[in-house]
């Protein structure tokens, strides 16, 4: 089981790469790229399987995996969706060929980023 959240636990962090990273890349002429939504996607994706997988861990060993703080989890996962929703919304305008505004934008990738802060700092 632990080697399954290892696994979920790289994927979630590729996701949030592949947000962050576009952004950054994009940041002089700020646009939200199709790749930033799969990303939201397999942030979201990998996030709930590991909110899953995290009460099992910490009934098998509490000592390697403490007890799951869902104040947490819930709020990482509000800003997951509103990521994955920003994400959908910009790289929908980029299809139609309309511009991105600068503020959907940031967001998709400031939202991102405050999620990996909260993911590491917050203990």
């Amino acid at each position: 089981m632990s080697i399954l959240f290892s696994v979920l636990l790289f994927l979630h962090i590729v996701g949030a790469a592949m947000i962050v990273g576009y952004w950054i890349a994009t940041m002089k002429q700020p646009t939200v790229h199709p790749r930033q939504r799969d990303g939201a996607f397999v942030q979201l994706i990998t996030g709930i399987a590991m909110m899953g997988v995290l009460p099992v861990l910490h009934n098998q060993d509490p000592s390697d995996f403490g007890e799951p703080n869902y104040v947490k989890l819930g709020i990482k996962f509000l800003i997951g969706v509103v990521v994955a929703i920003l994400a959908i919304i910009g790289s929908r305008k980029v299809k139609k060929g309309e511009a991105v505004s600068t503020g959907l934008a940031h967001g998709v990738g400031g939202l991102a980023l405050i999620n990996i802060a909260i993911a590491t700092i917050w203990q």
